[in-house]
């Protein structure tokens, strides 16, 4: 009996030690691969500040410069002064607060029904809520665009443009996964103490969700930021319009101006990439936290 474990054991050692030693090689592929995602990931961002500071022909010229041959830090304001750059930014952060603020009250509380209240036809209803997240949006521009138009007369508003990104499908499903991983003794115990459950979402389920709340704000907002195509339908005049639609004026029929073009780019993105960076804590932790229990 012992001489047949002490091969078993062999065995099970000489596994461990052939696993040991291949960690090391196994670490450094998966630091390797991640080096050169991330390389590659930052790369558009290096050519766009580096095509930003070139003249506008030698940022089209082939074969491409790595470094500018004569620098033009003057394109940054030649972009500003391009365009009234000032009012489409106010006018990108007035749309994207409203569109983060409606966003996270309609959710929060579709995503308390879904998730804390017993109602006829929740999971059917809920069913048809995801279902919608399949129809792709191009299907829904013309709707949308006759609503807000024809039957809310809001066409060149600030409203039209953040209005229908509200009813967010996604934002109630992950609220909903994520409320649903808060135990239910909580309610309980506040609904003996006399607490409303309007209270209690606002006083306790909402505060015990921010890492979720902050990762819904964040992606709202820079999508809010980098809106392009339903801004373009529903504005006409430069007062209403977005940032990322003030960089048409660096094209026409001649061609456009690449390095002034790079140059406002780098200055539209700045703000989503330092706001990123800020709460990207809370939006690992956010979507880490997001329960998956239905």
């Amino acid at each position: 009996m012992t001489g047949a474990l002490v091969p078993a054991a062999r065995t099970v050692r000489t596994d461990a030690t052939v696993h040991a030693r291949r960690s090391p090689l196994a670490r450094v592929l998966i630091h390797t691969s991640l080096t050169v995602g991330a390389l590659l990931s930052f790369f558009p961002f290096y050519w766009m500040v580096i095509s930003s500071l070139k003249s506008n022909s030698e940022a089209i010229a082939s074969p491409p410069t790595w470094v500018p041959r004569v620098w033009h830090p003057e394109n940054y304001m030649i972009a500003l002064n391009a365009a009234p750059f000032g009012r489409y930014f106010v006018n990108t952060l007035w749309v994207a607060l409203w569109q983060v603020s409606g966003v996270l009250i309609v959710s929060s509380l579709a995503a308390y029904a879904f998730a804390r209240m017993e109602f006829h036809g929740k999971d059917v209803l809920f069913g048809a809520f995801l279902a919608t997240l399949m129809i792709p949006s191009e299907v829904t521009l013309i709707p949308n665009f006759v609503i807000i138009t024809k039957w809310l007369g809001w066409y060149d508003t600030y409203q039209a443009q953040f209005i229908t990104s509200i009813g967010s499908v996604f934002a109630i499903f992950m609220l909903r996964q994520f409320f649903m991983t808060i135990p239910k003794d909580l309610e309980e115990a506040a609904m003996m103490d006399g607490c409303s459950r309007l209270r209690f979402l606002w006083s306790i389920l909402v505060p015990l969700s921010a890492p979720a709340l902050i990762t819904l704000a964040l992606l709202n907002f820079l999508g809010a930021w980098n809106s392009f195509q339903w801004p373009l339908l529903v504005t006409r005049s430069p007062e209403m319009r977005p940032i990322q639609l003030g960089l048409q004026v660096f094209s026409s029929d001649a061609g456009s101006r690449y390095a002034e073009l790079m140059a406002a780019s780098t200055l539209v993105i700045a703000p989503s990439v330092a706001l990123f960076l800020v709460a990207q804590k809370y939006l690992v932790e956010g979507i880490a936290r997001t329960g998956i229990k239905g």
